[in-house]
């Protein structure tokens, strides 16, 4: 198994938002606003290539939105989903598998492209992942969580076939050495691979720990629809995390990909920060 770093680029989101009840003061200490009170997020994927798998987590925002939607998040940076592969001399087309962690739109929006007025999967010989649960929460979102769950990212999906689902326990194998684990915090049923590489373990943290600057337990986004969940289950994956050894993968830090974890006086924080390719 191999793993690479798929950047799609960066975007921005309100800073308070982002950490919820903590205060600016604190914050923006480790993750700088801008003048609009606006921070730079990442948009990092992981590419498992496996045999004759090769496995996408998560695919960005994608570019078929127009461009008042993109106006709210300035879009920005070199990378792209479509660079990013190529730099590894692969294609959308090579996609086998498209695993999707959650349906929220920057996470999902780069798997449905648009052509013309139909809006078709971006990954036509790929066979993409939710889970029942999830799928049926998007589809019937709730008023606020709706903005997040846009139709043309979610339902071309199922209307093309392509679409399976992953078994709902925690704990389900995806594959030989990519486990998966379900929370329900941040949205209902998210799921976060755990993926077994060079004798260590890789836990992709999605939106439950989006970035080192959230690794305090009361950092909870203000996005979350259950918060008080969100931090009971950090509290549970981060001491999992640093009995285990784990590697903590960021979807969204704009800096770190990947860190280790040691326990300090004041709780569980960063140990080591650095690249997956540095493995």
């Amino acid at each position: 198994m191999k793993l690479h770093t798929i950047d799609t680029g960066f975007f921005k989101l309100d800073g308070g938002a982002m950490f919820g009840v903590v205060p600016k003061t604190i914050w923006n200490k480790t993750n700088p606003a801008d003048e609009n009170n606006l921070c730079t997020w990442a948009m990092r994927c992981l590419l498992v290539e496996d045999g004759n798998r090769l496995i996408l987590i998560d695919t960005g925002i994608g570019d078929k939105q127009d461009a008042k939607f993109f106006s709210y998040y300035y879009l920005h940076g070199d990378a792209s989903l479509n660079s990013s592969l190529a730099k590894l001399r692969f294609s959308v087309d090579d996609i086998t598998d498209v695993f999707l962690t959650h349906l929220h739109f920057d996470h999902v929006g780069g798997a449905v492209k648009k052509e013309g007025e139909r809006l078709l999967p971006a990954f036509k010989n790929a066979t993409y992942w939710s889970n029942q649960e999830h799928w049926d929460w998007a589809v019937n979102p709730n008023d606020r969580e709706k903005a997040s769950f846009l139709k043309e990212n979610i339902l071309p999906i199922q209307e093309s076939g392509q679409l399976k689902f992953v078994g709902s326990q925690d704990g389900v194998q995806f594959m030989d050495g990519f486990d998966v684990r379900f929370v329900y915090g941040h949205t209902d049923a998210m799921m976060l691979p755990l993926i077994s590489y060079k004798g260590r373990k890789i836990l992709y943290m999605a939106d439950l720990l989006p970035s080192v600057g959230h690794l305090p337990l009361p950092y909870v986004m203000a996005y979350d629809m259950f918060p008080l969940k969100t931090l009971n289950e950090k509290k549970i994956f981060l001491n999992e995390a640093l009995e285990k050894e784990y590697i903590l993968y960021f979807e969204h830090d704009p800096i770190n990909e990947c860190c280790t974890l040691q326990q300090t006086e004041r709780g569980i924080r960063v140990k080591d920060t650095f690249k997956l390719n540095e493995l």
